[in-house]
């Protein structure tokens, strides 16, 4: 086989040299726009990052500035309105130790009665108002109480369970108040028209769903009733919450079942 020419083999040397510099410069080339879109991605990444951490930190600020016109609201309700009604009920008391006639007594005894609910009212809003309220326990406890001083005086024995409650669980102001509400309506419906004599109240939570179930032994509601303006309350309560509100059957007595993401 002959060799091939010197000036022909320095030809094909070179011809390879430079695709091998072509092929090293495309090389090149890619990397430097790989790295750079590398770095442009992670510099838009970053930018994301810190205007999320702008948005928190507003919505932080917001959520703070919140807590303090609450915390303002619920120590102006406290020192104006609550010892108004204070003393609006001490002077009442003092008009009823001077009056003869009953009929002005009975008329005082109202008078007393509105500024006892009046200040139960004004408590129950500072409690709602009160941040340091926005757990999960506290609504239970609250609501545990509420119900034990309500059927004191009545003869409805209540039983109270808890199931898997995670007490530091934070609950929002709006979470607390319709529950609440819709608490004491029912309270007031087993009271008024259950005829029962035992009313249990159990807490369930499941992982960030929270349930609670009013049942008693009473008489149940009649499948002929309409629908009360108190049941269809707490129904439009639950539907605010994105919650259920739904009677459940029983063989007896009345089942009320009151379920939210928290």
């Amino acid at each position: 086989m002959k060799e091939l020419p010197n000036e022909l083999k320095i030809t094909y040397i070179i011809t390879i040299a430079i695709m091998m510099f072509f092929v090293a410069f495309i090389i090149f080339v890619v990397l430097m726009y790989n790295r750079k879109q590398l770095l442009y991605l992670k510099e838009k990444q970053l930018k994301e990052a810190e205007h999320q951490n702008q948005l928190l930190q507003k919505e932080l600020e917001k959520q703070k500035s919140i807590e303090l016109e609450r915390e303002r609201i619920s120590h102006d309700m406290h020192d104006d309105l609550g010892a108004g009604i204070s003393a609006l009920k001490l002077q009442a008391e003092f008009l009823k130790q001077k009056a003869k006639e009953n009929d002005l007594k009975s008329d005082i005894d109202e008078l007393l009665k509105t500024s006892e609910e009046m200040n139960i009212s004004m408590r129950e809003m500072l409690w709602n108002l009160n941040s340091g309220n926005d757990t999960l326990g506290s609504l239970i406890g609250y609501t545990k109480i509420y119900a034990e001083n309500f059927l004191r005086k009545t003869t409805i024995a209540l039983i109270v369970k808890e199931q898997n409650i995670i007490s530091d669980r934070p609950v929002s102001a709006e979470v607390r108040r319709n529950i609440f509400l819709c608490l004491k309506e029912s309270l007031n419906n087993a009271y008024k028209h259950s005829q029962a004599s035992e009313l249990n109240l159990s807490f369930l939570q499941n992982n960030n769903e929270f349930t609670i179930v009013i049942s008693d032994n009473g008489i149940g509601i009649r499948k002929d009733v309409v629908e009360g303006n108190g049941l269809r309350n707490m129904k439009r309560r639950m539907k605010e919450l994105n919650g259920e509100c739904k009677i459940v059957p029983t063989e007896k007595g009345t089942e009320l079942l009151f379920k939210v993401k928290i």
